[in-house]
């Protein structure tokens, strides 16, 4: 375990809000906090960018008290450590090895339920298939296992970031990704003005924006871009899941993680319960996660994990 210092709490984030007090992991030298909360069943939740494990407060709220809610702030993000580039790689082969790290201290090594969200998806998927058996239900949430789907361009904005100085400019300078997603990735209804800012908190200055900004940077598009071949290779591997039971909660006004994604999923995993919320966002469960908490629980008590054998 760490022995750094936690995190400083930002003044932002009431306990209204973040009603939790998270632990600290050491890998490889870098503060990693995550929320272990609950006892049970392990469910981990996989956040992505640029949120951060404040996403999962309510779902974390409505399971923990018949399961374990484990949620990781992603190096970089939310209360973990954000380390310059020269420390840190920032690529979804170091995250896949985080994730890893964490598990095992964890000794979370079986009858997993991995929650998805955004990048959340292709670094939960990328771990799981390094090993398929310990994976026994999946609850996926506007993200993806797979690249661009050919039916679809990256939209504009994530262009001007991943690709332009000026984009780095705006999210580095201006926090611009962060604040933008509090606005455009809800759609049902407005986030409050404090939730708003709790979701920016950890990101307060030039050098707390870096993985924010990595992240879309990561993003593989064509082969000999970083990530591309593990991309690829998960991709690949993904028909070992269809057996898995499988929950898909969709908000259908993201820009990015649109109907052309959710068209993968189903063609991938036709057997799949499949929720639509024709209203919400990419913020989904800050649009509609009332509705959408009920149905994990209810999903996770309607495929019970196999008892043992004596």
């Amino acid at each position: 375990m760490s022995g750094k210092t936690p995190e400083a709490r930002p003044t932002q984030l009431s306990r209204d809000l973040y009603p939790f007090d998270g632990k600290q992991l050491e890998i490889q030298g870098l503060r990693l906090h995550y929320l272990d909360e609950g006892s049970g069943e392990p469910v981990v939740m996989l956040h992505g960018n640029p949120s951060w494990s404040i996403y999962y407060r309510n779902l974390v709220l409505a399971l923990r008290g018949g399961y374990r809610t484990v949620v990781p702030d992603h190096i970089g993000c939310g209360l973990s450590e954000k380390p310059g580039k020269e420390r840190y790689p920032y690529t979804l082969e170091r995250r896949v090895e985080d994730l890893e790290a964490l598990l095992e201290s964890l000794g979370l090594t079986r009858d997993l339920t991995l929650v998805l969200h955004d990048w959340g998806g292709m670094i939960g998927m990328a771990w799981a298939s390094r090993h398929p058996e310990r994976v026994k239900r999946l609850v996926v949430l506007n993200t993806a296992a797979f690249g661009l789907p050919a039916s679809k361009p990256l939209p504009f904005t994530l262009r001007l970031v991943r690709d332009t100085a000026l984009g780095a400019l705006l999210v580095r300078g201006a926090n611009a990704f962060a604040r933008g997603a509090t606005r455009m990735a809800v759609t049902r209804r407005p986030m409050p003005r404090a939730l708003r800012e709790a979701y920016c908190a950890p990101y307060d200055n030039w050098n707390n924006r870096i993985a924010t900004l990595r992240f879309v940077q990561e993003i593989p598009l064509a082969p000999g871009d970083k990530g591309f071949e593990l991309v690829t290779s998960v991709a690949q591997g993904l028909e070992r899941f269809r057996g898995v039971p499988m929950l898909i909660c969709w908000g259908e006004k993201d820009f990015v993680f649109d109907h052309h994604f959710l068209a993968e999923w189903t063609r991938r995993f036709p057997e799949a319960e499949l929720h639509r919320f024709p209203d919400s966002g990419h913020y989904v469960l800050e649009d509609a996660g009332e509705e959408i908490a009920p149905l994990v629980s209810s999903f996770l008590e309607r495929h019970p994990l196999a008892a043992e054998t004596p």
